[in-house]
């Protein structure tokens, strides 16, 4: 049998931990056992039924120094029907073609192993090291979000920590490891809009009111809005209706109300509260009797380039050759809770073609290439 590497070691004893979301299957307490060992104070935080945990190990000049915090998430998302799977989804292994198999292999379970390896190396060569390194782990992301890194900022927070550097380990390469890095989200913000009319027959529409009829003008001069141009860093604003409702289930009966789900991804060009606003003016324009539920999932951020961002790419750079480019395209990670600190967050980790996927699989290789990217940002940043 091929001898493992210690980061293809980790990362299969975490894969085989079935850790869908939010259970977490030990997979945090294996982490933070190998982090205690290097000297970490470790701080586990269970916030309602969600694991989660803070580490933070200081150099020659502790909390003086930068901070570069690794940040995480080991829930994984349901592993969708077994008999589809080539191996089974907790059964990982490395095939005949060099790729790791199994559920989390890319998102992002081999992130976490090269984080920790890439850590515990670095540890022992510079265990002087300048600053703090720190770790943020959470069973929360693939699920809710609502009692996982969310609340741990909230209380690193409230106790005045600083985190100056972020590496996400999200899944951010397309067709190369590191050909892609996030340097920012869009924002993003969801509503549920009721529309009211009156019940009715349909052979006596004089009588009732069809807010189907009633919001589809509405409803189409939103989708036809224009809300921003974007920026150098982001793409304009869009709309998307994913879910409308209405009826009662008979085709002679004129329904009382019609529900319409839809969501902005927005860029820094638009506000929160700018959009509600044109929102409304426009359902208000219509005539229409409603209620809308706002949902805030999270605000655009930006890392511009500088010291994280540029040693992130010299890293790359020198492990694989690679020039890399700077993204804000996708959807929405806990970068966007953890940029709420001030600190400057950039996502890296393997190839996402696989990701949320039947048969999710990942190069083996590559996550040795990561862990070698992961030290040498280190090296750059706090040696």
């Amino acid at each position: 049998m091929t001898t493992l590497s210690p980061t293809l070691e980790l990362a299969c004893d975490l894969i085989r931990r079935p850790s869908v979301t939010p259970v977490d299957e030990g997979c945090q307490e294996l982490m933070m056992r190998r982090l205690a060992a290097l000297g970490f104070a470790v701080e586990h935080m269970r916030i309602e039924e969600v694991e989660n945990f803070w580490a933070k190990r200081g150099g020659r000049d502790g909390a003086q120094g930068p901070v570069l915090c690794f940040a995480g998430h080991t829930d994984v998302v349901p592993t969708g029907p077994l008999e589809a799977w080539q191996y089974q989804p907790f059964d990982v292994r490395v095939d005949d073609e060099g790729m790791l198999c199994g559920r989390g292999a890319a998102d992002m379970k081999g992130s976490l192993a090269s984080m920790i390896i890439a850590v515990e190396r670095f540890v022992a060569d510079h265990p002087n090291h300048k600053g703090a390194i720190a770790f943020l782990i959470t069973s929360d992301e693939e699920g809710p979000a609502h009692h996982g890194t969310k609340a741990v900022v909230e209380r690193l927070r409230e106790r005045g920590e600083r985190l100056d550097w972020c590496i996400v380990g999200e899944p951010s390469s397309t067709t190369l490891l590191g050909d892609v890095v996030k340097n920012g989200r869009r924002g993003s913000l969801g509503a549920t809009l009721t529309v009211y009319g009156k019940q009715g027959h349909v052979a006596y529409p004089h009588l009732a009111k069809n807010p189907i009829h009633l919001a589809a003008g509405a409803l189409a001069e939103l989708a036809a809005e224009h809300w921003d141009d974007g920026n150098a860093y982001f793409p304009p604003t869009s709309f998307q209706v994913s879910n409308l409702n209405s009826g009662t289930g008979a085709t002679n009966v004129i329904p009382g109300e019609l529900k319409a789900v839809f969501n902005f991804r927005f860029s820094t060009e638009s506000t929160v509260e700018g959009l509600q606003q044109r929102v409304n003016a426009i359902l208000d324009k219509h005539g229409l009797d409603y209620l809308i539920d706002w949902a805030l999932s999270g605000l655009p951020f930006l890392t511009q380039p500088g010291e994280l961002l540029d040693a992130v790419a010299a890293s790359i750079k020198s492990v694989t050759g690679r020039e890399t480019t700077p993204s804000t395209s996708g959807g929405t990670s806990d970068g966007r809770f953890i940029a709420t600190l001030g600190t400057q967050v950039v996502e890296l980790g393997p190839v996402n073609a696989t990701i949320h996927q039947i048969n999710e699989r990942v190069l083996a290789s590559d996550l040795d290439l990561l862990t070698e990217v992961y030290y040498q940002t280190l090296v750059k940043l706090l040696a």
